[in-house]
């Protein structure tokens, strides 16, 4: 047994001996990219990205998943990427919030991630230059879209250039026990996702909104008599125990985030364009613009309207589809829907999530 042990083990340092002059060669030929994009493009491009990760989970054979493969070149790429240039990417702070998680998904850790206070500063960030990419929630699947966020996109210049979707699952952590607990912290979508079980289970206890999941950590951290509703990453940042682990109402509980910049995404054939526009007041006006999508065959994935907040009873659309702003068919559709509309903005055109 012993021999066959040092037989595979020899083995593995063959192959990882390949693997590590494999990833230099793939560095060396980034920083040759690199200097060829010279400060002409971003070095960010989802639509590469999501190409290269894409075509080779098409050619997985296994028996690493889909998702191992994801995330093994996530960070290889953002290794690579790192050695063109740094990225700082702005996020809803402080560390180990959902929002941090799903940049480090997304850019990888060779970036330099720039906790925020509030959504709107986020946003700010990349606005004024002082960040490249802002990561924003912009739905829950059980809570429904973030509405701070929707409001920011309506004045913003920043595109959306990518989306993920992040499998949300919340703990309750403390440093005293259940039983002990008087006050409990929580972003506010956290508290509603959990409202059953905090009734059930802490039906005596004060519950405290504050800006982030992790906040709420960063508080408990301090109160002997409290608890934060928030991530295991959270637990191991700010010393705290896990009582109960997937305390959310619904377990199928996700978050889209969006990822915005000053680029345009670039055509993957599997994307996804957002868009929002006020209408003009005359009868049949929403259903006209409707039935020009659906005479050009473009699947919608998302309608939501928000009042304006600068004309009583004036809403503005938002409105998620298939295809990519330079289709024809995209491009012929939003011209038809103009004569409807006061107003018309194209959010961006991005990779669509596979989730």
């Amino acid at each position: 047994m012993k021999n066959k042990l040092l037989q595979y083990r020899t083995k593995i340092d063959g192959i990882d001996k390949k693997i590590l002059d494999l990833l230099n060669e793939r560095a060396k030929t980034a920083v040759e990219i690199g200097k060829i994009k010279q400060s002409s493009s971003s070095v960010y491009v989802p639509s590469r990205e999501t190409e290269v990760i894409n075509n080779l989970i098409k050619n997985n054979k296994g028996p690493l998943s889909k998702q191992d493969i994801s995330g093994i070149y996530r960070e290889i790429i953002s290794v690579c990427r790192g050695m063109e240039s740094e990225l700082k990417v702005a996020y809803l702070g402080p560390k180990a919030t959902f929002s941090y998680q799903a940049s480090l998904k997304l850019f990888g850790s060779k970036a330099d991630f720039v906790p925020v206070k509030r959504l709107a500063d986020v946003i700010e960030e990349v606005e004024k230059q002082r960040a490249d990419y802002a990561v924003v929630p912009i739905e829950n699947s059980n809570e429904g879209s973030v509405n701070t966020t929707l409001d920011e996109l309506v004045d913003t210049n920043l595109k959306v250039v990518n989306e993920i979707n992040m499998r949300i699952s919340h703990c309750l952590l403390s440093k005293t026990k259940l039983e002990n607990i008087k006050v409990v912290y929580s972003h506010h979508q956290a508290i509603s996702q959990c409202s059953n079980w905090l009734h059930k289970n802490l039906p005596d206890a004060e519950i405290f909104p504050v800006n982030s999941t992790a906040q709420a950590a960063q508080l408990a951290s301090k109160n002997f008599k409290a608890a934060a509703i928030s991530s295991e990453v959270a637990s191991q940042i700010y010393n705290l125990n896990i009582l109960v682990k997937s305390i959310e109402d619904s377990k199928d509980n996700w978050t889209r985030f969006f990822v915005l910049g000053h680029d345009t995404s670039s055509k993957t054939g599997k994307d996804k364009t957002s868009i929002i526009f006020t209408i003009k007041d005359k009868v049949n006006t929403l259903y006209n613009i409707l039935s020009e999508f659906s005479k050009s065959k473009i699947n919608l994935t998302k309608i939501e309207s928000r009042p304006t907040k600068k004309k009583v009873w004036q809403y503005i659309f938002f409105i998620d589809f298939e295809g990519h702003v330079s289709d024809k068919k995209v491009t012929d559709t939003l011209e038809n829907i103009k004569e409807h509309c006061i107003f018309l903005k194209v959010l961006g055109s991005y990779p669509k999530s596979d989730l």
